[in-house]
């Protein structure tokens, strides 16, 4: 966990540039705040950690999707090597 969107951008680039892969994820006291999937697609992470699917974490879902619906043919989903 990072304080800050700078610390986060750093901290992530960093990870990238050394092999890691990132994960974003919500934090407990759910809400139905969409802000984290903006963020996994702003750090291009593989990987975003919602939950099972229902309640809140559905809003997190249909912001990706309207994200991609936005950017149209310059959606990309983030590469996950394995």
């Amino acid at each position: 966990q990072i304080g800050t969107l700078t610390d986060t951008w750093k901290t992530t680039r960093l990870a990238q540039e050394n092999g890691y892969v990132p994960v974003v994820s919500h934090r407990s006291g759910e809400t139905e705040a969409s802000h984290i999937a903006h963020l996994a697609v702003a750090l291009n992470a593989p990987i975003i950690k919602t939950g099972v699917v229902g309640g809140e974490r559905i809003a997190k879902l249909n912001e990706l999707i309207r994200i991609e619906e936005e950017l149209g043919e310059r959606a990309r989903m983030a590469s996950l090597r394995v």
